[in-house]
């Protein structure tokens, strides 16, 4: 379990790559290759045992809004210079006109993306629901090949450009960190085993979902893959994962092969990467997109909303397995649309992927 704030929070410390990827990488006999993700996985380790020993401590000092929450973001972009310390100079402030650096005008626009969605689709106001600024810092260390949300910001690094390119040219990669925070504050969801699985999840569904209404894509029109765009023109892969078809984003000599399960029968047992929380994750994520799918139409309407009905409903326990979310989606689709094709739809997925919703 990780260690809980004063106000009930554990903010976690939550990478796009995950760790086995990067150990893969690290293993290459090519230095340019093995050199930054070593030195990625070492930051990544000593920023995790930070977060985990400040949250004991403190409360998350992201600030809140005073007063009635605004429709509008209020965003903020930092440059860290290639450096490690946070947040950086700070370079853009919300309404403010695009600067020369394209990863800061990347990063502005996808924290934008991520709050249009959330209050246009389901009258949310900010990941906290109280118009909470948005925080962003880009350049950060040395080839960083990573992108992750602390608790309190958005941190960006460069990649290698051997095998990562720039951690803002995706939006849903974006978006999925910032969802990070969404779940730090309504379901709260633990960073381990299954539960830390619905936590990746959700932020991968919510990272698709701005991604399809930032572009006007349907479910069937989507790719759902997540990061796509962010592998380098020689790596053998599409993306970093595939809700469609988890197991397939990438083959290549140096990555490997993608090892995300799509079904229970084949969930992964292990105690890396907390329990495997990016691995198992493509299971809850391969029956979000067959229920959207199957609904047709736009995914962040009829399916988005139930994922968020349970994220924000109260019900949700910290440290839910696959199973209670999955009842969950099943009460919240008879609640909100009635013993329809919504609860079929529902039930149909989870049976897919091998998880029991009786």
């Amino acid at each position: 379990m990780q260690p809980q704030s004063q106000h009930g929070f554990h903010p976690v410390f939550c990478t796009i790559v995950p760790p086995h990827v990067l150990d893969k990488l690290s293993q290459s006999d090519n230095p340019d290759l093995a050199g930054p993700a070593r030195r990625t996985l070492e930051s990544d380790a000593a920023r995790r045992t930070r977060r985990q020993m400040a949250t004991v401590v403190t409360v998350p000092t992201a600030r809140a809004t005073e007063g009635e929450a605004s429709d509008k973001p209020d965003r903020t972009l930092y440059d860290c210079g290639h450096r490690t310390r946070l947040p950086g100079t700070e370079v853009r402030r919300e309404g403010q006109e695009p600067t020369k650096d394209a990863s800061v005008n990347r990063a502005y626009a996808g924290l934008g993306a991520t709050f249009e969605l959330l209050l246009k689709a389901y009258g949310r106001r900010s990941i906290d629901g109280n118009g909470l600024p948005l925080i962003g810092s880009v350049h950060y260390d040395e080839k960083y090949n990573n992108a992750f949300f602390d608790g309190e910001q958005m941190v960006f690094g460069d990649g290698d450009g051997e095998i990562f390119l720039d951690f803002t040219v995706a939006i849903d990669v974006i978006a999925h960190e910032l969802t990070h925070g969404l779940t730090q504050y309504t379901a709260n969801l633990s960073y381990y085993g299954q539960s830390g699985a619905l936590n990746e999840s959700v932020s991968d569904v919510f990272g698709s979902l701005v991604k399809q209404y930032s572009l006007g894509q349907s479910a069937d029109r989507a790719d759902w893959l997540i990061g796509a765009g962010l592998l380098a023109p020689g790596v053998q892969g599409d993306a970093l994962r595939s809700m469609k078809a988890p197991g397939t984003a990438y083959d290549d000599d140096v990555l490997g092969k993608d090892p995300q399960p799509a079904k229970m029968e084949d969930y992964v047992h292990t105690g890396e990467d907390n329990g495997g929380v990016h691995l198992n994750s493509g299971i809850p994520n391969r029956a979000f997109y067959l229920l959207a799918t199957a609904l047709g139409g736009n995914a962040w309407e009829r399916a988005g909303q139930l994922w968020f009905d349970v994220l924000t409903g109260g019900q949700l326990a910290v440290d839910a397995d696959f199973a209670s979310f999955a009842r969950l989606t099943v009460a919240a689709a008879r609640s909100r649309f009635g013993e329809g094709d919504e609860a079929e739809a529902v039930l149909k997925a989870w049976s897919e992927v091998g998880v029991p919703t009786a």
